[in-house]
């Protein structure tokens, strides 16, 4: 079975992030002050990781920060030292799939953003 994981994140004035898992419906959301977009971003998928690293099934992780999925998938550089903290710590997450992909989607797809209200 395939776990189907969307991912958003937001900073600014309501700043948080998290994911919802379409196959089963479950969710998670965290409210974090004093984080960028890209920041958000990468939280989200860090907090979708650690949630199911001991998942034997094909996990996909949808996002729609093309940015951040680039970054993580080795496609663009990643210039912030911030960011490449939080890059460091998913792909030492990402490490312990087997089946695992990122895959950018269009903001209208993003299950997360509607179900997160962002």
């Amino acid at each position: 079975m395939v776990k189907s994981i969307y991912v958003d994140g937001s900073g600014g004035s309501d700043p948080g992030y998290g994911f919802f898992v379409k196959e089963t419906g479950e969710s998670f959301y965290e409210k974090k002050p004093n984080i960028t977009n890209n920041q958000a971003e990468y939280l989200a998928i860090i907090a979708a990781l650690k949630k199911f690293i001991d998942s034997n099934e094909e996990v996909i992780i949808f996002s729609d920060s093309k940015n951040t999925v680039s970054q993580l998938n080795h496609d663009f550089a990643i210039n912030k030292e911030e960011l490449r903290m939080l890059a460091r710590e998913a792909w030492s997450l990402i490490a312990k799939f087997s089946k695992l992909k990122l895959q950018w989607i269009p903001r209208s797809e993003n299950f997360a953003g509607k179900m997160l209200g962002s």
